[in-house]
């Protein structure tokens, strides 16, 4: 099990940034996710974010929508998730789930985060769980040496991002965008001053998720965060290919490439 942060250290080392990589488990179905996040991880992904289907995903935009009801319909559960999550972590990258606040209450939150740890995983990320509201998470996290990663987001006050950034661990999730997820033509002005602002308040690693669908957006991103978040443009390239396993994953491949490159050059 390995934070999240190391894998910022090691880029920075290096001279570039982060990239981290999104899929929701059990998309096209849970053996194939777990060879597109190999995939991604093999040519150049440092992090992987792996979504735990759900069925109200209300900060998803269309496209991860689509995944994630694939993959439900597939039959996708918790315990595949976890399993997913073993699969990938023992590439040696770090592996957070992505995921709304109530699958892991139904799970029972001291449950999750102990097969979590067992999994291999590195923590989890919870865009709908502020941490006023997050006393038990952070509790059994902490228990099990998980990361924490809260969202903060351009209308955040200095006091919720000192909040906010205090109560994370591995990365800070800036959301520069304000709506819901997909990939978009232009980046936002607002990514930057967020990333200024939120690291007025911690030395935390700031990864950034603003719909990055290219090399060239990921490197404009990463001039200024330490980690450029890609998931819906990953989505995408599996959706596109449909059934046509050996395509989606040829795709995926040259997008994770471009992408890597990208934070390279900034």
């Amino acid at each position: 099990m390995t934070s999240a942060a190391d894998a910022f250290a090691r880029a920075r080392a290096e001279g570039r940034r982060a990239l981290v990589g999104y899929l929701p488990a059990g998309f096209p179905d849970v053996a194939g996710s777990v060879e597109a996040m190999r995939t991604m991880v093999e040519h150049g992904c440092d992090v992987i974010e792996i979504g735990l289907p759900y069925s109200d995903p209300v900060m998803d935009g269309p496209t991860i929508q689509a995944a994630a009801q694939q993959a439900l319909e597939a039959g996708t559960r918790t315990t595949d998730v976890l399993r997913v999550v073993e699969e990938v972590a023992a590439t040696g990258v770090p592996t957070l789930v992505m995921t709304y606040w109530n699958p892991v209450v139904r799970y029972g939150v001291e449950h999750f985060a102990a097969d979590l740890a067992s999994a291999g995983g590195a923590g989890l990320i919870t865009p709908d769980l502020v941490p006023d509201e997050a006393e038990e998470w952070i509790e059994a996290a902490d228990a099990h040496d998980l990361d924490k990663v809260f969202l903060v987001a351009p209308s955040s006050t200095d006091a919720r991002l000192r909040s906010t950034v205090q109560a994370c661990r591995g990365f800070v999730y800036a959301t520069a965008v304000m709506g819901v997820t997909g990939a978009r033509e232009s980046s936002s002005d607002l990514a930057g001053p967020l990333v200024a602002r939120t690291r007025a308040f911690t030395d935390l690693p700031v990864g950034v998720g603003l719909g990055v669908s290219n090399g060239d957006q990921a490197a404009e991103v990463a001039a200024y965060a330490d980690g450029v978040i890609v998931g819906s443009a990953f989505v995408r390239r599996l959706l596109d290919a449909g059934h046509d396993r050996a395509a989606g994953l040829a795709a995926l491949e040259a997008l994770t490439k471009d992408l890597a490159d990208g934070v390279r050059r900034a």
